[in-house]
């Protein structure tokens, strides 16, 4: 049986995102290089040509890359030679009409498992396996309980995938942030691979949470309300770039990642469209000291097929996945694949602040893990938004 304690911080928390969403609006001491992504380029399907800057430009010709062949299927050759992985090379040209309703529902989840073997790797700093907790569907509309959240698509070399990922406050552009989190690997494949292609975010997805069999002719307007936002820059850890993998590796614990978006169509920041943000928490709080955290997301993997957001509150625990690695946040939640990259959020003095992200899960889908957001994620954060929130 739960504490009182968690269940009135659980009350808590679900007002404060409740409100937020309708207004408009250990750690890390291990250096960390920022790993940006270059620009993408604005294109219409069936255009011959893509406006790309000339260095990503000459950076795809490198690899023998035919940048006109991009938007007219080009983007599907995984070569290894051919699949960008540098922090310098991200590059996501918009191909407008891409990402319709059909190809958004046969995203597969971008699933990170790791055994219970793995999970118990260092006892010595891992606190007990948390008791489950069985995922609670969010209230619809979406708009009006948890505004921030959306689902993050993109294309891998097994097909369409897709995460989840949250609409966070820009610092230096208030008011007017188009900056989302999510996970690293959401973006790019770790040590074994590269950025991943037609990287999109899809605020308040599903927004009335209707079934699968509601939504067999359902329009773009009932499946995207906001429209479809295109990261043009990405920047994810350095430390997931080399050592990401496809069980979450020694990249797990800086396994998170910011997109700069804009609108496939019009000229809103994506914080005036959705008409909500949430504040980071850089602080990196103890798991002891942090209180009830909430972890958010779009489960995709059964039993859930990824067409409603679904919730899970608890006190988190640590998790170490090594003595040589920062220790993680650790939930009970019965959430699966999909869930990936969505925000994990608690209550500071009163508001709603995001302090961590889904990463990694076991094989039975019993608990959540996410990194601690210290000064290297402030710091990846803060360069984003310095050096392309303007933009």
């Amino acid at each position: 049986m739960r504490s009182t304690r968690t269940r009135l911080a659980a009350t808590a928390l679900l007002a404060a995102v409740a409100l937020t969403a309708t207004a408009c609006g250990g750690s890390d001491d291990k250096a960390s290089d920022k790993a940006s992504g270059g620009p993408g380029a604005s294109q219409e399907a069936g255009q011959d040509k893509v406006d790309v800057p000339q260095g990503i430009a000459d950076k795809l010709k490198e690899h023998g890359i035919d940048v006109d062949d991009w938007a007219d299927g080009g983007w599907q050759d995984w070569d290894k030679d051919k699949w960008l992985s540098e922090a310098k090379d991200f590059v996501n040209p918009v191909i407008e009409g891409l990402w319709k309703p059909d190809r958004m529902q046969s995203a597969k989840a971008a699933d990170k498992t790791i055994s219970v073997k793995d999970a118990s790797a260092d006892q010595g700093v891992s606190d007990p396996e948390p008791a489950p907790v069985e995922a609670t569907a969010e209230k619809t509309p979406y708009h009006e309980n948890a505004a921030p959240v959306g689902k993050v698509f993109f294309d891998s070399p097994d097909g369409p995938a897709v995460c989840s990922g949250t609409v966070v406050k820009d610092v230096n552009h208030p008011g007017k942030s188009n900056l989302v989190w999510t996970a690293g690997h959401c973006v790019h494949a770790g040590g074994d691979g590269g950025w991943y292609r037609n990287i999109v975010f899809v605020p308040a997805y599903n927004d009335l949470g209707k079934s699968e069999t509601d939504l067999a002719n359902a329009g773009s307007t009932q499946i995207a309300p906001y429209g479809n936002w295109w990261a043009d820059w990405a920047s994810t850890s350095n430390e997931w770039i080399q050592g990401g993998s496809s069980s979450g590796g020694a990249g797990a614990p800086y396994d998170y990642a910011v997109l700069h978006v804009k609108p496939e169509q019009g000229a809103k920041s994506l914080e005036e469209a959705v008409g909500a943000a949430l504040d980071v928490d850089f602080s990196a709080p103890s798991a002891t000291e942090s209180g009830t955290m909430g972890a958010w997301g779009y489960p995709a993997a059964p039993p859930y097929n990824g067409l409603k957001m679904f919730k899970c509150l608890d006190e988190p625990g640590r998790l170490s996945l090594s003595p040589t690695l920062p220790t993680m946040y650790r939930i009970g939640c019965t959430m699966t694949g999909g869930s990936s990259g969505g925000g994990w959020f608690r209550v500071v003095d009163g508001e709603t602040k995001l302090v961590s992200n889904t990463s990694i899960g076991p094989q039975d889908n019993t608990w959540l893990a996410g990194p601690q957001l210290g000064k290297n994620a402030e710091a990846l954060y803060q360069n984003m938004s310095k050096t392309y929130g303007g933009q």
